[in-house]
């Protein structure tokens, strides 16, 4: 792949949203075409199966057909999106993408691992992100910021025991994988959370030069 692919994680009310475009500016500023794109979600039918992730229903969701809707969102995501995209030189900033499906349907829905990593291999091959940042805070923080968004969704009126378990699977996740997934302190004032991305932009731009 020609470009680059960096993916940010985190559990709720961690700051995604506002880091997402603090990081595509930084880019644009260097001169680097780049695609902000999101997980579930990125092409119709993504955003389709989305809906039905998030949205509330009389009818019980299972981990495991919430696991395969979630890997059906992102088989589609990469052929349409994702791929092309590096594929041209451009780079690709994804609002979540692989390791939430381990801290959400493995820690937090109990999915057995093995389970993921077979749709991982299957829809993804060897291919994983260059780098991802995790920004990471307290639950209890996360969710307080969280609450005073819009209407929960099926995922944020989960229980605290929920978000904790999440929130350890990424941690678990960092230290498993520390070349590629960076953790970013969040509960700090935004100056200084965007600091810390801007370190490890920076590692990434000049490894790319």
């Amino acid at each position: 792949m020609a470009g680059k692919f960096i993916t940010l994680e985190g559990g709720e009310g961690v700051g995604k949203t506002t880091n997402i475009e603090f990081i595509k500016e930084y880019f644009l500023q260097l001169n680097i075409p780049v695609v902000v794109t999101r997980e579930p979600g990125g092409t119709p039918i993504a955003e389709t199966l989305r809906k039905i992730l998030l949205a509330k229903h009389e009818e019980t969701i299972s981990g495991q057909t919430e696991l395969l809707l979630m890997f059906a969102a992102r088989s589609q995501h990469l052929s349409e999106v994702i791929y092309p995209n590096l594929k041209k030189g451009n780079w690709v900033l994804c609002d979540r993408f692989t390791d939430a499906t381990y801290a959400y349907q493995g820690g937090g829905r109990k999915v057995a691992d093995n389970k993921i990593a077979c749709l991982e291999n299957l829809v993804q091959g060897d291919f994983r992100p260059d780098l991802t940042l995790l920004l990471d805070a307290p639950v209890e923080v996360g969710l307080v910021r969280a609450k005073t968004r819009n209407e929960l969704d099926r995922f944020e009126m989960e229980q605290i025991d929920f978000f904790k378990s999440v929130r350890e699977t990424y941690l678990n996740r960092a230290k498993q994988y520390p070349e590629r997934i960076k953790i970013i302190q969040a509960d700090q004032v935004l100056e200084q959370v965007q600091k810390q991305i801007a370190e490890q932009l920076e590692q990434i731009v000049k490894g790319n030069d």
